[in-house]
């Protein structure tokens, strides 16, 4: 049976602000060492570098002092109570030894430390901090660099993604001599350059149920910098469950949102949004676009969030959504309301374990009608290739978009995009032997199924879209 162990004020900041933790341990030295395994920075203002409990702090079993005794050895039953007892320093602001500022760190923050918001105390609570990035892409790039440069003590970033060319227009982490590197190798060097003084932890795993928990529960804050709805929803229910804030951000083209998430003060994200929209009804960047300069914007409204969450000051976003529109230069704040019905932080809560959330976005059933809108027939791009070269009477349909055209098209084509194909199908001739491509494949696939249903009967997809054509037949066509 697990034994209570009291967690004194002072290190409650460690302890996700537990008063108590239940412990397995058969002494007063197991106890500990399960302690401070559990929260790590639990350990330094437990015991010295030789591993030794240190002398300012005192333990008690029920209502024994066992300082006279062999502390590690002493005994623990079920029923007891061990109690830590530190000595404290009373009213004189002094900053504790271990997290004080170095000569070198005072002149680095020495803006930050002019400022009575801020201070010296101010200081030290960003070094004692430890702040949890989901994402080092778009989001992460400006919340990184400005928590680092902030002082953040411990910052762990979750990421298991390469650098890709198409990074480099908004993820300002990252440089040309970074593509086809781990984008946490690549942070990690940057992240170090801008702050030497702070520990960066990176994590370089799918976040999933299995170890979200785990993860989230050494750090003090997490901050949503996802891309996709099931690991939102993903974050939010780890946060709740941990008790633990969730700084969020998201960004589509030239909008942005901000919140900070905290269902012991205020709303969490099912509140907001209870269900995710059906698969494919919102689009990603990667499908849709996004302005370079928007992620710094918003990313750095998380990371002033995050930084007024650590030293307590101003009026967090708790509780309010702030919407960004670039295009008209316009902030609006949107009031939110905790939901007395919300499965997972209302008293009728009836989520109380992580689930799956591919399944509850509607991943599977969703891939699995997409493989069915891919059962059509097909081409390759070097059959296409030598059907052209042969100059086959093949007529080549692109069902993409105008400004998707102007980067890149192939000869003689012609296009009707997707979404207006079930009013511009008169413009086809069905006697011809036609061709459909989109980027990548997905589309077309639609547009050759829906054409066939409308009776034309010699429509083939072509697999892999134009990325594929310029990666096999013209390396000179720009790639998107």
């Amino acid at each position: 049976m697990p034994v209570k162990v009291l967690i004194p004020t002072p290190l409650r900041p460690f302890t996700d602000h537990q008063d108590a933790v239940e412990l397995e341990g058969a002494n007063v030295g197991e106890l500990l060492d399960n302690l401070a395994s559990r929260y790590r920075e639990v350990r330094k203002h437990l015991f010295d570098e030789a591993g030794q409990l240190r002398s300012f702090v005192n333990v008690y079993v029920n209502e024994d002092d066992i300082r006279s005794l062999s502390r590690g050895d002493t005994a623990v039953q079920d029923n007891d109570v061990v109690s830590i007892i530190p000595s404290i320093a009373g009213g004189s602001g002094a900053v504790d030894e271990a997290v004080s500022l170095s000569h070198e760190e005072v002149q680095r923050y020495s803006r930050h430390l002019i400022m009575p918001e801020v201070g010296m105390e101010g200081q030290t609570k960003l070094k004692k901090a430890s702040v949890l990035m989901v994402g080092a892409g778009g989001l992460g790039a400006p919340l990184g660099m400005y928590l680092a440069a902030a002082g953040i003590g411990r910052l762990g970033i979750v990421d298991f993604d390469v650098v890709d060319h198409s990074n480099l227009q908004r993820q300002v982490t990252f440089g040309v001599k970074d593509v086809g590197r781990k984008k946490l190798d690549a942070a990690v060097d940057r992240l170090s350059d801008i702050n030497p003084h702070i520990t960066i932890e990176p994590h370089e795993i799918r976040l999933s149920a299995d170890n979200a928990l785990g993860l989230f529960r050494d750090y003090d804050i997490v901050v949503d910098g996802t891309d996709n709805f099931p690991t939102r929803y993903l974050v939010n229910d780890a946060c709740v469950l941990l008790g633990k804030p969730n700084v969020y951000g998201s960004i589509f083209r030239f909008e942005g949102q901000v919140s900070v998430f905290d269902a012991k003060k205020g709303p969490c994200y099912r509140c907001l949004y209870p269900e995710p929209p059906p698969p494919g009804l919102v689009p990603s960047c990667a499908e849709g676009g996004v302005l370079g300069v928007l992620p710094g914007i918003v990313g750095s409204l998380q990371a002033l969030e995050v930084i007024k969450l650590v030293l307590g000051a101003g009026d967090s976003m708790i509780g309010r959504l702030l919407v960004f529109d670039a295009l008209a230069m316009e902030f609006r704040e949107l009031r939110q309301r905790k939901d007395p019905e919300c499965p997972l932080c209302s008293e009728k809560a009836t989520i109380k374990e992580l689930i799956d959330y591919e399944q509850f976005c509607g991943i599977p059933q969703a891939r699995e009608e997409e493989k069915k809108s891919h059962e059509v027939p097909s081409v390759t791009v070097k059959e296409l290739k030598h059907l052209l070269d042969e100059h086959r009477d093949v007529f080549v349909l692109d069902v993409r978009e105008p400004h998707e055209w102007d980067i890149a098209h192939l000869d003689g084509a012609m296009m009707i995009p997707l979404g207006a194909l079930p009013r511009e199908a008169h413009r086809l001739d069905s006697a011809n032997d036609i061709v459909v491509h989109c980027r990548s494949g997905a589309r077309s696939a639609k547009a050759t199924k829906f054409l066939l249903e409308a009776g034309f009967g010699k429509v083939r997809n072509l697999e892999g879209g134009i990325l594929a054509w310029a990666d096999e037949i013209d390396p000179t066509l720009p790639k998107y």
